[in-house]
């Protein structure tokens, strides 16, 4: 039910907002709606993560490097990382079933969210972001 009421508000939007705030808006939408698949069990709804296990995104020196993030999204991680000077040793699993569109649909709801941007990161930055990850 949730989710069929995000689906309509958005819809009562449309009316009233150009194609790219349109396409903005479905990005956000949807990010949530992965986001709240495959993040929000350790990261949290509200971003802020979870006491010293997992790092919070909400407020995060990490999300400076916007690829970094992609990669992490898509690979994982194991072992340290040091997220606004907390050290953080929980391994993150891989999400290796995520397509470029649903990488970019959640890094587009994460950057707007708690990155302070109002952008939608593209399918094509994704690709090539991902090319690149080790």
């Amino acid at each position: 039910m949730k989710n069929k009421l995000v689906v309509f508000g958005l819809v009562l939007l449309v009316g009233c907002q150009s194609p790219e705030e349109v396409k903005l808006d479905q990005y956000k939408v949807e990010g949530m709606l992965a986001y709240q698949k495959h993040c929000e069990n350790c990261h949290q709804t509200d971003g802020k993560g979870l006491a010293n296990l997992y790092p919070p995104l909400a407020n995060s020196d990490f999300l400076k490097d916007k690829n970094k993030v992609i990669c992490l999204i898509k690979n994982g991680i194991a072992g340290e990382i040091v997220v606004n000077g907390k050290t953080y040793n929980q391994p993150m699993p891989a999400n290796t079933n995520l397509q470029e569109l649903d990488i970019a649909l959640i890094t587009t709801y994460i950057y707007t969210q708690w990155g302070n941007e109002n952008s939608i990161t593209s399918i094509p930055t994704v690709r090539e972001v991902l090319k690149d990850c080790k």
